[in-house]
């Protein structure tokens, strides 16, 4: 009787290691999801700096003329009246070698 016992105990113990280190919800699988998380919080810092940077742009634009001013003179060209826009085009130089 206690032989019949102590076996079911021990395969009760092989199955409970088995779903521990093969089956599911174990130790690898744990493991894989703390590092699937780790990469999701690196990406939310990722995504919150940036945040904070268009943020920090558009209160900039909303508030301060310079920025606008800047922008459009960066991005778009733009000069104000009474500027003058000088383009100056350089020729290529000939190389020494040649």
């Amino acid at each position: 009787m206690t032989r019949w016992v102590i076996l079911g105990l021990l395969l009760l113990l092989g199955l409970l290691q088995y779903r521990l280190w093969v089956g599911g919800g174990s130790l690898e699988e744990l493991q894989a999801l703390r590092a699937q998380i780790d990469d999701y919080h690196a990406e939310l810092d990722r995504l919150e700096a940036r945040n904070l940077a268009l943020t920090a742009e558009v209160e900039d634009l909303r508030t301060g003329l310079e920025a606008i001013e800047d922008r459009a003179r960066s991005e778009l060209g733009m000069i104000q009246r009474g500027e003058v826009f000088l383009q100056v085009i350089e020729k290529d130089r000939p190389e020494a070698g040649k």
